[in-house]
């Protein structure tokens, strides 16, 4: 390649990382959620909510130079590319990273693995975003990690080995799929320039180019949902493809481009065909409120009140979803906040991380995952397997409480500069006269009183450094 267009190539994905974090109309979540009917995916459901903290992973094309995934090949004002450098000739230096996409050192064990450390419970894996590069061995397209330099390799279907070595690991199962495919001409058709991130030709007009794409994305899901093992969760992305009539004022509220005709691609059809090959299988239709919608899923944020139905905060622990060198990966105890944070507001936290192109996590991203680990193995008790409870927050301390309302836990998170408190104090949450308070990472009993409805705890000294403090009582 040549070189003034890789760097033009990197310099300018780097401002679309940065640019992409920053705004906020990328994703908006639903503002409505409909309870699944289903037993079984109600059953499912209920696990996946006990499971509260989870691994997304982004590994695609985009590892190799380093950049933002897929973005940087959509025309649309807000991404930035060269004045010298033609769209086209952008684009086909970006699809020839397929032909050196080799990543020999593919390691999935050690991704599992350090998502263990760190006390993830759920996995889901990107086997295709939207610029249509399938990490899986798809039947459907050539244009997969299957059929390029890493083709001759035994784990070259990469999805498999992915979802095998979580499996192993007791996480649950999730399949991220992207429902555009900017590099399928039955979406973006090269007869026609491509305008933004909708597909670019009259559906009204050439309806039969449509049903094609309609077929080759459920064969796609068709594919994950049957030759892959068990999968619990079929994350869909891209949710400007949808019915028209359900681009309503929330949609419009995004700031995206709006779609001119419906993207109809059959997702009673799509669910159908796919809980027949996983019964129970959690369906996110991402944004597209309605009975495919499962759980809800801000992106980037967390809500600013509690939620009564279910949804996770996906956040990226660095500055961009895949590998981007010299990523600013945030500090554990931040991580650790924003779990502590989500989980009482009844939520689950997805945090994304980018392997490298050569199949392995960045040795930061490793620590960082352990660092976390390190409390969420001596306090999950307050984590895992609770619901909301209903005062949930008094300053700096959050409350859940166990499934059966029998227990209630609160979870103190110390400020940066905080050392060593002596006491903690809350209002609300009241213990039941003669409970024992319990410090959850050590088992010691800690004194407390009760005065007028403000609970003060006692510390004993010598507490090591922590992100927070969780405790556990029983509720008056």
């Amino acid at each position: 390649m040549n070189k003034k267009l890789l760097i033009v190539l990197i310099f300018a994905s780097f401002a679309n990382v940065v640019y992409a974090q920053e705004r906020n109309d990328i994703v908006k979540e639903s503002t409505k959620y409909e309870w699944p009917t289903d037993p079984l995916v109600k059953e499912k459901l209920d696990t996946w909510q006990d499971k509260k903290f989870g691994m997304i992973i982004h590994w695609g094309l985009y590892a190799v130079p380093g950049i933002i995934e897929s973005w940087s090949i959509c025309s649309e004002d807000w991404i930035e590319r060269d004045s010298t450098i033609s769209y086209d000739d952008y684009k086909k230096a970006y699809w020839d990273y397929s032909k050196q996409f080799n990543p020999t050192k593919f390691n999935p064990e050690q991704w599992s693995a350090a998502g263990k450390n760190a006390g993830m419970k759920y996995l889901v894996f990107t086997t295709k975003h939207h610029d249509g590069f399938a990490m899986f061995d798809t039947k459907q397209s050539d244009f997969s990690i299957a059929k390029g330099p890493f083709a001759n390799n035994p784990k070259a279907d990469v999805a498999k080995y992915v979802f095998d070595a979580f499996r192993k690991d007791g996480f649950m199962i999730g399949a991220y799929f992207s429902k555009p495919d900017w590099h399928s001409q039955y979406y973006w058709w090269q007869k026609y320039a491509t305008a933004d991130r909708n597909n670019n030709y009259d559906i009204k007009k050439y309806p039969w180019r449509w049903n094609m794409f309609k077929n080759f994305v459920q064969n796609q899901i068709g594919e994950l949902m049957t030759n892959y093992g068990s999968v619990d969760i079929l994350w869909l992305d891209g949710g400007w493809v949808r019915p028209l009539e359900s681009v309503n004022e929330e949609v419009l509220s995004w700031g995206a481009p709006i779609p001119k005709w419906s993207q109809d691609i059959d997702m009673p059809k799509i669910a159908t065909m796919a809980r027949k090959a996983q019964p129970g299988l959690l369906m996110v239709d991402r944004t597209v409120h309605g009975p495919y919608e499962n759980y809800q899923t801000p992106e980037q944020k967390i809500p600013d009140t509690q939620l009564d139905h279910p949804w996770e905060s996906c956040m990226t622990l660095g500055g961009a979803w895949g590998f981007v060198p010299d990523d600013q990966y945030k500090p554990a105890a931040e991580v650790v906040h924003k779990l502590v944070e989500i989980v009482a507001k009844g939520g689950s936290l997805l945090l994304g991380v980018g392997p490298k192109p050569d199949g392995t996590l960045p040795d930061e991203v490793t620590q960082k995952l352990n660092e976390i680990g390190q409390w969420t193995s001596k306090n999950g008790q307050a984590i895992y397997n609770t619901r909301i409870t209903k005062n949930y927050h008094d300053s700096q301390t959050w409350f859940t409480q166990s499934k059966d309302g029998k227990k209630r836990f609160a979870i103190y998170c110390l400020t940066s500069d905080e050392t060593n408190p002596k006491t903690i104090k809350w209002n609300n949450n009241v213990p039941k006269k003669g409970t024992e308070i319990v410090l959850i990472s050590t088992g010691k009993k800690v004194k407390w009183q009760n005065i007028n409805g403000e609970t003060t705890l006692t510390l004993p000294a010598g507490i090591d450094k922590t992100a927070a403090l969780a405790f556990s009582f029983i509720p008056q």
